[in-house]
C-alpha cells in the first residue's frame, strides 16, 4: 500500500444524540495511539486538532432549533477542513463524536464529484425529523446526504444531495426503525444485514460491496463502532447485540484497503464513559491501521 499524507480531524460532538460521552471519543482514540500507529506504517500524519463544538448545556445548543443549528454549524466546519484535505489529495480521518459529523465529512469528500460510501453500522441512519422516534440527528445523516429531511442538514457545504443512493453500501445493519426499513427497501441503497454476513461471510460481502462501487475512483468509509458486537466494542452510545466479530471487522478493513479506492474515514460513536479500559478506542485504532496497510504478512 502506498504511503500517504493523513490528516486527523477531531469532532468532539454529542449534539446529535441524547446520551453524553461521545464528545470524548476523539481524545480516547488519540490516547490509544492512532497517530503513532499510522506513522509506524510509513504514513505522514498531521493532527489538525478539534473543531469547535458547543456543549449541550450552552445556550447555543440547549435544545430544539438551536440544537439543529449547532449541529449544522459544526458539520459546516467539518466540511471546510475536509474540503481542504480533498484539495491537497490527503487522506482524512474524522474522529467523532456522534454519527451526524458524517454530513460534513461526506459533503467534503463528494464536492469534487461522485464518490462511493460504505456505511458500517448497526443502524440505517436514514430517518428524518418526520420519521424519527427520538428526534436524534445522529440517526439522520444518510437521509440528509441523499437529499431528504431538513434543508439545514441537506444543504451543508453546498445545496442539495451529496450522494446517489446507488453509491451507498451499508454493512452490519441489524436495528432499523419501521420508516427506515421502508425507505431502504425502495431507494436503491445496497444493504448487507447481519443475516447476509452470516450466510455469505465477510469476504464475499466486502467484495460485493466493492463491486457495486467499482466504477467510482474514490470511496469514503463511515465506521460506527456500534457495528461491532458489544463484547468487542462496549464503549458505544447505542450498542446492539449480534454485531461484527473482531476478525470480521479486520477482514473488512483489509479488503477495503486493498482496493486502493478509499480516501477518507469516519470513526464515530465511541463513548469512553461506557468503555472498558479504552478497549473500543484501541480497537478503532487497530481497524484504521488495517484499512491503511497493517497486514499479518
Amino acid at each position: 500500500m502506498r504511503k500517504q499524507t493523513i490528516r486527523i480531524i477531531g469532532v468532539p460532538m454529542d449534539l446529535g444524540q441524547s446520551r453524553r460521552g461521545v464528545d470524548m471519543g476523539p481524545s480516547a482514540v488519540r490516547y490509544a495511539g492512532l497517530q503513532a500507529r499510522l506513522e509506524k506504517l510509513g504514513h505522514i500524519v498531521h493532527d489538525e486538532g478539534n473543531i469547535q463544538v458547543p456543549n449541550p448545556e450552552e445556550d447555543a445548543a440547549e435544545g430544539g432549533k438551536r440544537r439543529l443549528t449547532a449541529v449544522a454549524t459544526a458539520c459546516q466546519s467539518v466540511y471546510q477542513i475536509g474540503a481542504k484535505c480533498v484539495e491537497m489529495d490527503d487522506f482524512a480521518i474524522y474522529l467523532g463524536g456522534d454519527h451526524s459529523i458524517s454530513i460534513g465529512s461526506i459533503a467534503a469528500a463528494a464536492q469534487p464529484g461522485p464518490i462511493g460510501v460504505i456505511w458500517i453500522d448497526a443502524h440505517g441512519d436514514i430517518n428524518t425529523f418526520d420519521t424519527s422516534p427520538s428526534g436524534n440527528i445522529h440517526g439522520m445523516p444518510v437521509a440528509a446526504l441523499t437529499g431528504a429531511g431538513d434543508d439545514v442538514l441537506v444543504n451543508i457545504g453546498y445545496p442539495g444531495a451529496k450522494l446517489r443512493p446507488s453509491h451507498i453500501v451499508q454493512i452490519g445493519i441489524r436495528d432499523l426503525d419501521p420508516a427506515e426499513r421502508e425507505r431502504l427497501a425502495h431507494n436503491g441503497i445496497s444493504v448487507f444485514t447481519m443475516r447476509h454476513l452470516d450466510e455469505l461471510g465477510m469476504a464475499a460481502v466486502a467484495r460485493q460491496a466493492l463491486g457495486k462501487l467499482r466504477h467510482l475512483s474514490r470511496i469514503h468509509i463511515s465506521l460506527d463502532m456500534d457495528s461491532l458486537d458489544p463484547a468487542e466494542a462496549p464503549g458505544v452510545g447505542t450498542p446492539v447485540p449480534g454485531g461484527l466479530s473482531y476478525r470480521e471487522a479486520h477482514l473488512l478493513m483489509e479488503i477495503l484497503g486493498d482496493s486502493g479506492q478509499v480516501r477518507s474515514l469516519d470513526i464515530v460513536e465511541i463513548n469512553p464513559i461506557l468503555d472498558d479500559r479504552n478497549k473500543t478506542a484501541e480497537l478503532a485504532v487497530e481497524l484504521a491501521a488495517s484499512l491503511l496497510g497493517q497486514r499479518i504478512l
